[in-house]
């Protein structure tokens, strides 16, 4: 199959191309529709609504004894399935009648019935009863406070938050919600195609730990090995799990490995599920981009209901996400045929497949995606202290990616004439399936211990194809669609956790108490391909490569199955010493079956130098255990790097070769995390804003080495065979610093009962830098010339990926109106600029630094992007929102290069194929979106 269009006729081809996709989508989301509908119809059978008058209704619910906020409490209106949660504020706001009665209920408070006259605010404090199950913002196991009050810096990112960003998946609304949050689209480049990689300060994806209710999530299970920010690490995919299932995201932008284990280096992401047993919502969306593709449909159902006792609750979410792909190349500049201008011309003519007029080929944007989930979160109290909670869900997404054009010039070795004689774009789909489920008890005795036990399981595999490609050594005898393998990861969990409120304490004001301990078991798989996918054919020898092209497959050599377990005890006390000052601490030892213990500590502290300011600040001493995939892979990668393709053998830590080589097994990398900060609350909560500085060193950060090439390097060569051209593997080798700054602020204004403004800015400064790195071990260089001894294991390219392929500031500005029926939301996201090697680029440009060897580092300029929306209630159970993200269609800059008038042309452009940076990303290059959803409230 070939994707290679003239300019005359592709507008034709795409208009079909679109109105086919469009035709397919739109039957599919109309049957969606009406499955949907039927659900609803069949969920609401016993509801009945009001008819009369209704007004707006609105108030603050707060902790009797403290006057603090209660966020995310329930509130109803008794005999209906009409209902809301309160917000960071411990703010609501809901349509009733005089004379209705409002039910607020929180977990381990007495629940309040509230009989509504003629008055439009409340305030409701509820009393606390005994704990079933103490719910708190993550990073505090003590009593819940407002972010002015925490000693570290906490986001809380509400549903109706999320849904307003107008993005489709969970990342994205999170990017564009967090401003120390990073997560980007990327295409043709390795794992990122499957799951986007996700940082917080700047910094690798796998320093940052994702919990769901406070339990640890499972990673993803297959490492980033191709030149992208997070290159050598695993994450853990947010895209796997359903926006539609989430009540609130917590940001912790603080080290907590002290108190929730490995990972948590530059902060935790913690993902409450919904937890309302009353009514619900079905969602559905549809969009496209300006340039008429990467089409969109997402319908999603979240239903609750009680079990049939007080405070139980089974809440479900059902999620279909449809996306048909983008594609941004540019024309194609390269050849197909020949090297020569004449034979090339010629050639070209006489096969009369490629017009003679400029042409696309190959297919660089967001993937093609087809995603199915499935959560629930659920609750029941078996008596009035002990209760049992479970949740969790499945996930399949189907990603269509594709690698770059294969030409069909005889000195490709990624050619093959004979079965494709006019090039070739190899299609790269992959499975990826997310499972998981926790199931446990909490018990609140009647003396305050509260106590909470669990286990959790879950896992992912990926399952890899590559079609319309070839094993280019095999010639004619290759199969054209190949199994390349899987990658599978497992995780169970048990764990205790005890607390109690001890209240007065000697001359404390207050003091909680909290212990632990956890048990977790890892479990890492390679199950290699089909045959083909990885044999060396005859053709080797003349310079073909081996291994099915785009995606060489899993040999059988190099399956593995790899486990570990490790087990960790805490401990953890948060202090009132007055009513203005707050101190918290921490310890945790962990002990890993394959590499040893780590101990880790927290202090951290909140001073009020009035009752609406605030100092605080932090140090944490953390860890990041070395992933089981960092351990454990062994698969080769196909990478392209100046338009070169070179088949990499990734070589597993437990290869008894690399000793030999002077590497030494990965072990922890440890971290020393500090933060200061200010914080700030006005008029009475309307006015918030705090400002956190911080500093995360980091010792032994674990990456992953160059390829060592063993024609240059003897050593290498006399312990690998002969097929094997360059390795790569794992190493604690450097060290870096993290630092940064944080400024958060929002303001509200209610107008009226039906009138209400709120302004939001999050801005950001952070940047990396690797500070330090070993010397290459001399064993690994004996024999070698002497001007390769100046081997760096971790390169310049590796190095800027550390330091300069992310934005280094982000900005997040937010205003929201609503008034009436009618809602109006603006949002501006300014990202900073990052950086990107190439060579060929012109050194006339401004923004290109080159080196005496022809190595350049082009800068891409910081840009900003504006969205738009405007959301009409129909009624209280319908509304309707139109918007556009990014309506004044910014896109990165392009690669420096020939088409735009230069005199060069970037390597990294690849011929046109990739004219915009896959080695860094700002946020995507899908230009203007314009999208319209319809919600349903039953």
């Amino acid at each position: 199959m070939q994707y290679i269009i003239s300019t005359n006729i592709s507008k034709q081809i795409c208009s079909k191309t679109i109105i086919n996709n469009f035709s397919k989508s739109l039957n599919h989301m109309i049957k969606q529709l009406t499955f949907g509908l039927m659900l609803i119809a069949l969920c609401s059978s016993q509801t009945t609504y009001a008819l009369t008058s209704l007004k707006s209704i609105t108030g603050k619910v707060i902790d009797q004894s403290t006057s603090e906020p209660l966020i995310g409490t329930t509130v109803t209106i008794k005999g209906t399935s009409t209902g809301t949660i309160t917000d960071v504020d411990g703010a609501f706001s809901i349509n009733a009648n005089v004379g209705d009665i409002l039910v607020f209920s929180y977990t381990g408070y007495n629940s309040l019935e509230l009989p509504l006259d003629d008055r439009e605010y409340y305030e409701v404090s509820l009393s606390s009863g005994i704990n079933l199950s103490t719910i708190n913002v993550i990073g505090s196991r003590g009593k819940p406070r407002t972010d002015v009050d925490r000693p570290v810096p906490v986001d809380v990112i509400t549903a109706t938050e999320l849904k307003g960003t107008g993005q489709t998946d969970l990342g994205q609304m999170v990017q564009f919600s967090a401003p120390s949050f990073n997560s980007a689209k990327y295409g043709v480049n390795g794992t990122t195609n499957y799951a986007d990689p996700a940082t917080l300060k700047g910094m690798s994806p796998d320093q940052s730990l994702v919990l769901i209710n406070g339990k640890r999530r499972h990673q993803f299970s297959t490492l980033n090995l191709n030149v992208a920010p997070g290159l050598g690490t695993v994450v853990t995919d947010l895209n796997s799990i359903p926006s539609a299932a989430i009540k609130r995201i917590e940001v912790l932008r603080d080290g907590a490995a002290a108190q929730y284990g490995s990972d948590a280096i530059a902060g935790i992401i913690n993902l409450a599920l919904n937890d309302q047993n009353k009514g619900g919502s079905y969602q559905t969306t549809a969009g496209i981009h300006k340039e008429g593709d990467g089409i969109t449909f997402k319908n999603s159902l979240n239903y609750g209901f009680g079990l049939g006792k007080e405070k139980s609750f089974f809440n479900f979410t059902l999620e279909h996400f449809a996306f048909s792909g983008t594609n941004r190349s540019d024309l194609f500049t390269g050849n197909v045929y020949s090297s020569v201008a004449a034979d090339e011309k010629n050639i070209r003519l006489a096969r009369g497949v490629y017009p003679t007029t400029p042409f696309v080929v190959g297919n660089y944007g967001s993937n093609e995606n087809d995603t199915y989930q499935g959560f629930y979160n659920a609750s029941f109290p078996i008596s009035k202290s002990l209760n049992l909670y479970t949740f969790g869900g499945i996930s399949r997404k189907e990603i269509l990616a594709y690698g770059f054009f294969r030409d069909a010039r005889t000195n490709n070795a990624n050619a093959n004439p004979g079965l494709f004689p006019d090039g070739y774009v190899p299609e790269l789909p992959g499975v990826s399936t997310d499972n998981s489920i926790v199931v446990g008890i909490n018990n609140g005795t009647t003396n305050g211990w509260n106590y909470d036990i669990s286990f959790g399981t879950g896992g992912n595999k990926l399952a890899l194809d590559a079609n319309n490609t070839t094993n280019p050594s095999m010639g004619i005898a290759s199969p054209v669609n190949f199994f390349v393998g899987s990658f599978s990861f497992k995780q169970q969990i048990v764990e205790a956790n005890i607390n109690k409120n001890l209240g007065q304490v000697g001359g404390l004001k207050g003091l909680n108490i909290a212990f632990g301990a956890q048990y977790r078991n890892d479990n890492f798989q390679i199950e290699a391909g089909s045959p083909a996918s990885y044999q060396i054919g005859t053709l080797a020898a003349s310079g073909k490569a081996v291994g099915s092209s785009a995606r060489p497959g899993n040999a059988l050599a190099d399956e593995n199955d790899l486990s570990r377990s490790n087990f960790g005890i805490y401990a953890d006390v948060e202090a009132d010493v007055s009513d203005k000052f707050l101190i918290t601490s921490a310890l945790r030892f962990e002990n890993y079956s394959d590499f040893g213990g780590n101990i880790s500590g927290k202090l951290a502290a909140r001073y009020k130098l009035t009752n609406g300011l605030a100092v605080r600040g932090s140090y944490n001493r953390g860890f990041r255990a070395p992933s089981l995939a960092q351990i454990g892979n062994r698969s080769n990668t196909s990478t392209v790097q100046n338009n070169i393709i070179n088949i990499t053998k990734q070589v597993s830590s437990d290869d008894t070769r690399l000793a030999t080589l002077g590497i030494e097994d990965p072990k922890a990398e440890t971290s020393n995390n500090y933060n200061i900060g200010l914080t700030f609350n006005a008029a009475n909560g309307a006015l918030l804003f705090t400002l956190d500085a911080f500093q995360i060193d980091i010792a032994d950060r674990i990456v992953i080495s160059e390829a060592v090439s063993a024609a240059n390097y003897p050593a290498v060569k006399a312990v690998f065979t002969n097929d094997v051209r360059e390795i790569r593997f794992f190493t604690n080798h450097i060290n870096t610093q993290t630092r940064g700054l944080d400024f958060v602020t929002s303001y509200k204004k209610s107008f009226s009962a039906h009138s209400r403004l709120t302004l939001s800015v999050g801005l950001t400064f952070s940047a990396t830098d690797v500070v330090s790195q070993k010397e290459t071990p001399s064993k690994l260089l004996a024999g070698a010339a002497d001007k390769d001894k100046g081997l760096k294991l971790l390169g310049e390219t590796a190095t800027e990926l550390i330091e300069v392929a992310q934005p280094r500031q982000k900005l997040l500005l937010s205003a929201n109106y609503q008034v009436g029926k009618f809602g109006f939301t603006a949002r501006h996201s300014y990202f900073g600029s990052v950086k990107a090697w190439s060579t060929g680029l012109s050194k006339d440009d401004a923004n290109v630094v080159c080196d005496a060897n022809g190595r350049c580092v082009q800068t891409f300029s910081a840009k900003g992007l504006t969205d738009l929306s405007v959301s009409y209630k129909l009624s209280e159970q319908f509304l309707v929102t139109v918007g556009s993200n990014n309506v004044f269609d910014v896109y990165p800059d392009k690669y420096n290069n020939k088409v735009d008038g230069f005199v060069g042309e970037a390597t990294s452009y690849s011929n046109g194929q990739i004219p915009y940076s896959r080695n860094s990303n700002q946020f995507g290059f899908n230009g203007a979106y314009y999208f319209m959803t319809a919600e349903i409230n039953f």
